[in-house]
C-alpha cells in the first residue's frame, strides 16, 4: 500500500492516533510526538472519540470484534488529513491487516482510504516530510529493536536515518537484530514460556552491544523486554523513537 500512500498537505495538518499504550502506559511518547510534529511545522489534532486500531481482537482471531473496533477508527478519524501513529505495529494493522479482514466487507473502501492516509511516525518524517537528518544533540549508545510489525515497511530505514544522523548518538549494532523479542501481542499471554525465552535471548544480545538505551518505534516491544529485563534483576533504559528525537531537540536548546 505504500505505494498510493496520502502525502501530507501544504499546511501541515495531521490527526495523531495515540494508541492503546501511550493511553495506558506510554504517555509521554505521546507528548513526545506531538512536540516532535509540531518542531516540524504540523498542528496536530486529537480526536477524542478515538480507542484503538482492532489489532488485539485481529490477532486473536475475533475478526468480527475487530471490524467493529476499525469501524469506529474509520469515522473518529474521517477526513483527507494523515493520521500519525507512534507505532509501527498500530500503523501495520491499519494498512495491511485491515485488508485482509475487511476484503469480502462492503466498507473495505473507507476502510483503504483510512490505511492510505496512516502513518508511523518516523516514516512519515522521512518519506513524507523529506526530512532526512535530525537537529539537536543526544548523548548516548542506542540499540534500536526492529519490531516484526516493521518489516515490509519504510519504517526501520527512516528511524535509522533520523537516530544516526543525531549529533552525539551513535546506533551499536548487536547479533540477531531482525529477530522477534517474543511478545507478539496476543502470543505471549498464550504462550509466555516461549514468548519469555525469545525475549530473554534478545535481551542478551542487546547486552552484548552495551547500550544506554533501548529505543524502538514500538512501545509493546519495549515494554515486554524491559519487564523482562526488570524482573531478571537487569534493568534496562528504554525510550520510544519519538522522545529520543524530542530529547536531541531538548539539549539542542530548539524546544
Amino acid at each position: 500500500m505504500a505505494s498510493d500512500r496520502q502525502l501530507p498537505r501544504a499546511d501541515r495538518r495531521v490527526m495523531l492516533m495515540a494508541t492503546c499504550l501511550c493511553d495506558a502506559f506510554y504517555a509521554d511518547a505521546a507528548r513526545a510526538t506531538v512536540e516532535v510534529l509540531e518542531h516540524l511545522g504540523c498542528t496536530v489534532e486529537f480526536p477524542e472519540g478515538q480507542t484503538c486500531c482492532g489489532q488485539p481482537a485481529f490477532n486473536g482471531g475475533d475478526w468480527d470484534a475487530s471490524r467493529q473496533v476499525v469501524r469506529h477508527a474509520v469515522k473518529t478519524f474521517a477526513g483527507d488529513l494523515p493520521v500519525i501513529v507512534p507505532s509501527g505495529s498500530c500503523a501495520a494493522m491499519l494498512t495491511h491487516g485491515t485488508a485482509l479482514e475487511f476484503e469480502k466487507e462492503a466498507d473495505l473502501g473507507e476502510v483503504r482510504q483510512l490505511g492510505r492516509r496512516t502513518w508511523e511516525l518516523a516514516d512519515f518524517i522521512v518519506n513524507g516530510l523529506g526530512v532526512k537528518t535530525w537537529p539537536g544533540r543526544y548523548e548516548g549508545r542506542i540499540a534500536f529493536h526492529r519490531s516484526c510489525h516493521c518489516r515490509g515497511s519504510e519504517t526501520v530505514p527512516a528511524a535509522l536515518a533520523l537516530l544516526s544522523s543525531i549529533a552525539g548518538a551513535s546506533v551499536a549494532p548487536f547479533g540477531e537484530s531482525d529477530q522477534c523479542c517474543g511478545f507478539g501481542g496476543t502470543f505471549s499471554v498464550s504462550f509466555p514460556h516461549i514468548s519469555s525465552a525469545m525475549g530473554t535471548l534478545k535481551l542478551e544480545h542487546i547486552r552484548a552491544s552495551a547500550p544506554d538505551v533501548l529505543v524502538s518505534v514500538d512501545m509493546s516491544c519495549l515494554m515486554h523486554m524491559a519487564g523482562l529485563a526488570e524482573k531478571a534483576g537487569q534493568p534496562i533504559r528504554t525510550q520510544h523513537v519519538a522522545q529520543v528525537l524530542r530529547d536531541a531537540l531538548r539539549n539542542g536548546n530548539l524546544l
